[in-house]
């Protein structure tokens, strides 16, 4: 092609009577002019395939939307966060004040997955709401604790002492049982994790149960003589349940706090991902470091 467009430039010359010094001109301008083009065209190129990589990066990602409460739960999904995503995964935590709606969520397919309950009261609820859900991997314990703002001993308790406990039925029933662990009352026979202040056979002090929402406990406490509070609870209203819980449950609880998902996803690749990495070494290293004993690794 350029041998012609040569031959082109050399038969006018022959017939206009160009000088060859013009001729040189003319060609190397031609070729600059020809490269410039080139260099443009490939920026081009470049810039627009640029501009696709980012695009693709993450379209390719997948977005894992999980419910939890604050403490310790998000603390620890967002600790594993990055660690997903050098496999590709979008950890994306919405943060929780109650324990209704995250199942809620789950089963409505609003979240993919949730982390803020203990196995007992997964199974109740999902009984008693018909909601198909289930769980893939057990990761800590909180140990149930009893605190108070007006008593340093539990045998300092007065007659007709008020005590609140959770109001949800799985809790509810934990907490008499920690009560009766403590010697404050006895529950008759068979009452079991889902015993009521109905089932208290024996109440030496006569104490009186106020039933409420496991998350208002921590505010509740300077009107109660005492409250039995989940852990994740006390932590969010800066009680130290190694430190300022009056009697706590042992290491040996089976109130084990899992990563829920429903049924029909419990074998989706990316919820194994999530599964795996919140059992990693690392991660109960920093169960045990940040919280140290008031939140358990079962892995």
């Amino acid at each position: 092609m350029q041998n012609h467009f040569v031959q082109q430039v050399e038969s006018h010359r022959a017939e206009s009577g160009v000088r060859p010094a013009g001729l040189r001109a003319a060609l190397a301008l031609a070729g600059r002019t020809l490269a410039a083009g080139l260099s443009v065209a490939l920026a081009a190129g470049l810039a627009v395939a640029a501009g696709r990589a980012p695009t693709a990066a993450a379209a390719a990602r997948t977005v894992l939307k999980v419910g939890a409460t604050a403490v310790p739960h998000a603390e620890i999904l967002n600790f594993v966060k990055p660690l997903l995503a050098t496999e590709g995964i979008d950890l994306q935590i919405i943060e929780f004040q109650d324990y209704v709606q995250p199942n809620l969520a789950l089963a409505d397919g609003e979240l993919d997955a949730n982390y803020f309950q203990h196995i007992p009261y997964l199974e109740t609820f999902s009984k008693d709401h018909h909601l198909d859900l289930t769980y893939i991997a057990k990761i800590h314990i909180e140990p149930m604790g009893v605190y108070s703002r007006k008593i340093k001993d539990l045998k300092q308790l007065r007659d007709g002492a008020q005590i609140g406990i959770p109001n949800d039925p799985t809790n509810g029933g934990r907490a008499l049982l920690l009560l009766q662990a403590a010697g404050l009352i006895k529950l008759r026979a068979g009452a079991g994790i889902t015993a009521t202040p109905f089932d208290i056979a024996s109440n030496p002090k006569h104490l009186v149960i106020r039933e409420l929402e496991a998350a208002q406990l921590p505010r509740a406490l300077p009107d109660l003589d005492a409250a039995v509070i989940n852990t994740n609870y006390a932590l969010q209203a800066g009680l130290v349940p190694t430190k300022d819980a009056l009697v706590i449950e042992n290491a040996q609880s089976p109130y084990v706090n899992v990563l829920a998902v429903r049924t029909q996803d419990k074998n989706n690749p990316a919820l194994l991902k999530l599964a795996a990495a919140l059992q990693r070494p690392e991660v109960r290293q920093f169960i045990l470091d940040k919280y140290k004993g008031a939140v358990v690794p079962v892995f």
